[in-house]
């Protein structure tokens, strides 16, 4: 594992701009561009739409070019979208123009993020041996979430001491220190082959997906409704409980991250599945904060594995020359469901309150055991 660090670093460092933006922008946009909530929206979901749409192609490209290249194309993408973000501070008087530029720095940020997780675990996956492949994605995977965890409060101090420049400053910045400690890293060349057929990708990574998307409505719920839950139960510390679901995931990854590459990715998800789901239960029935705060625990503990279990089933059924877009396509699938379940959680809460929206969750998470359960039959027949 030591010799994919650095590229979890960079892919700490890519997520934690991602992270320090999210909870500046809308004020940014609405202070000192003075803009209101449907532009702001626009702004702050611009990134998401366009790591979506390039989810494909940069899977595409790191099958083809090489993880190496896709990182580094990530890295400077990453460092002209905060570039961009300096460039609309200068555009200040003309807000207009401002926030296109801005929204340009944006689209750019998107797409480096699918081209920095993508390559990242691929390249991670060509650095250590076989036998740990579900530890590695579940490594670079938690220094996704990790990032963007910190970066929230990080992005928030930032701000106070030095508004939006501090967040563009550092954002046009920390990608070159990633640069600098990957370049070091040799790169997997890929092997001259027939690129694999889109059918074929989306056949073995649908199933793994599918599951991963239920389980990631449990993630979307937490990182949208948690605070807002315990503020209206007026219960104090709902921050706190955000932290106690984060750090849960992280520690798991760090202590168990070896369990999908020993049992199976399936079988590890069906056990951690359940264990989400009876978090976020408790979220939905706790009479107290510190109820809930033990049910984020224990849901951000079961969430933690969900996605290395799933990922290392979708890599493993996916041709071997296309592992980059299985990778890029799995991601997708927590796209789709922060993009379009988020929403629809936020409906839900409005016509039945916010209790709804974790028992949902937890229904979510029980109705993947399934597409485990199927998938660990198919290991099990191919097996014999």
């Amino acid at each position: 594992m030591r010799a994919a660090l650095p590229v979890m670093a960079a892919v700490f460092i890519s997520f934690l701009i991602i992270g320090m933006a999210l909870p500046v922008l809308p004020l940014h946009v609405h202070d000192h561009l003075g803009f209101g909530p449907f532009v702001i929206g626009i702004v702050a979901g611009c990134q998401f739409i366009a790591a979506l749409l390039s989810r494909l192609w940069a899977g595409r490209l790191t099958d083809t070019q090489g993880a190496k290249r896709a990182v580094v194309l990530g890295l400077i993408a990453a460092m002209i979208g905060g570039a961009c973000y300096l460039a609309s501070l200068v555009l200040l008087a003309l807000p207009e123009l401002s926030v296109v530029v801005l929204l340009f720095g944006r689209a750019l940020l998107g797409g480096a993020e699918s081209l920095i997780i993508t390559g990242g675990m691929l390249w991670g996956l060509g650095l250590v041996v076989p036998n740990r492949g579900a530890k590695v994605i579940a490594w670079v995977g938690m220094s996704m979430f990790a990032a963007v965890a910190v970066g929230a409060p990080v992005g928030s101090l930032v701000y106070a001491r030095a508004n939006f420049l501090g967040i563009a400053t550092l954002t046009a910045g920390l990608p070159a220190l990633a640069l600098i400690m990957i370049a070091p890293l040799k790169p997997l060349v890929p092997a001259p082959s027939t690129p694999a057929n889109i059918r074929a990708v989306l056949s073995a990574v649908m199933l793994p997906g599918i599951g991963f998307a239920l389980s990631g409505i449990t993630f979307g719920s937490i990182i949208a409704f948690l605070t807002l839950f315990f503020a209206i139960q007026g219960w104090a510390h709902g921050a706190f409980a955000f932290t106690i679901f984060a750090v849960a995931l992280i520690l798991v990854r760090v202590f168990a991250a070896q369990l999908p590459d020993r049992f199976g990715g399936a079988t590890v998800a069906m056990g951690c599945l359940a264990f989400q789901a009876a978090g976020v239960a408790m979220i939905a029935f706790a009479s107290r904060g510190e109820v809930a705060m033990a049910g984020a625990a224990l849901g951000g503990a079961g969430f933690s594995l969900v996605f290395p279990s799933f990922g290392i089933e979708a890599v493993r059924r996916a041709p071997p020359q296309a592992r980059g877009l299985a990778m890029g396509t799995y991601n997708a699938f927590l796209d789709l469901t922060l993009g379009i379940g988020s929403p629809f959680l936020g409906l839900l809460a409005s016509h039945a309150g916010l209790n709804a929206v974790f028992l949902a969750s937890a229904v979510a998470a029980l109705l993947a055991v399934p597409i485990a359960v199927v998938l660990r039959g198919r290991r099990v027949a191919q097996a014999a």
